[in-house]
C-alpha cells in the first residue's frame, strides 16, 4: 500500500505535469486554439485525470495566479495585531518574488500570449486588494468606499499586478516607497 506521503507527491507532480503542459501549450497556440485532450497528451495524462484536477479549462489556466491571489488574502487576512495592511503586502511580494518557479515563467508567458487571461487574473488580485482596502479603512477609521482607500487599492493592484507579472524588472522598494508615499498623503480620521 502506496503510504500518504508517497501518494501526495505523486498527485502534486502530476498536477504540476498538467500545468506545465497547460502553460507551454497556452504560451505555443493560444488558450483558445488549446484542447483539454492536447494538454492531457503532452502531460502524459488521460483527459479525465486532466479534469479531475482542474474542472476547466479556464481553472487550470488560472490556476497559478489564484492560488497566488489566495496567498496574498491570507497575507493580509491573517496579519499578526498592530501589523498595518502595507507591511503584509510588502511581505508577501517579497516571499513571492524571492524564488520564480519554472511555471511562474511559463503562466507569465500564456499571459503575454493570452490577454484576455491575464485580465481575468487581475480581477481576481482586484478583488484581494480591495479587501486590502477594507483594512486600510479600518486602521485609518474611515469607511472602505473613501477616495483614499480605493486610490490605494487601484495603487496596490496595479503594484501587484506588475511586480508579480514582470519579475525581472521588479524592483520592490521602488514600488512599495511608491505605494506608501501615497498612503502617507490620505488623511486618516
Amino acid at each position: 500500500m502506496m503510504s500518504e506521503g508517497l501518494r501526495e507527491r505523486s498527485k502534486a507532480r502530476r498536477r504540476e505535469a498538467i500545468l506545465r503542459a497547460a502553460y507551454e501549450l497556452f504560451a505555443e497556440r493560444g488558450f483558445e486554439a488549446t484542447t483539454i485532450a492536447d494538454i492531457a497528451e503532452r502531460a502524459e495524462v488521460s483527459a479525465r485525470t486532466v479534469t479531475l484536477y482542474f474542472p476547466s479549462k479556464l481553472d487550470l489556466a488560472l490556476a497559478q495566479s489564484a492560488a497566488m491571489a489566495d496567498r496574498l488574502a491570507a497575507a493580509l487576512r491573517e496579519r499578526r495585531p498592530g501589523r498595518l495592511a502595507v507591511d503584509a503586502l510588502e511581505e508577501w511580494v517579497r516571499e513571492e518574488l524571492a524564488d520564480p518557479s519554472e511555471l511562474d515563467d511559463l503562466s507569465d508567458r500564456m499571459f503575454d500570449l493570452n490577454p484576455q487571461l491575464k485580465a481575468i487574473a487581475n480581477a481576481r488580485f482586484a478583488e484581494v486588494v480591495e479587501e486590502g482596502a477594507r483594512l486600510l479603512a479600518e486602521e485609518q477609521g474611515g469607511d472602505p468606499g473613501d477616495f483614499g482607500p480605493r486610490m490605494a487599492a487601484a495603487a496596490a493592484a496595479a503594484i501587484v499586478s506588475e511586480l508579480c507579472h514582470r519579475p525581472e524588472a521588479a524592483d520592490i522598494d521602488a514600488a512599495m516607497a511608491f505605494l506608501r508615499a501615497g498612503l502617507a498623503t490620505l488623511p486618516s480620521r
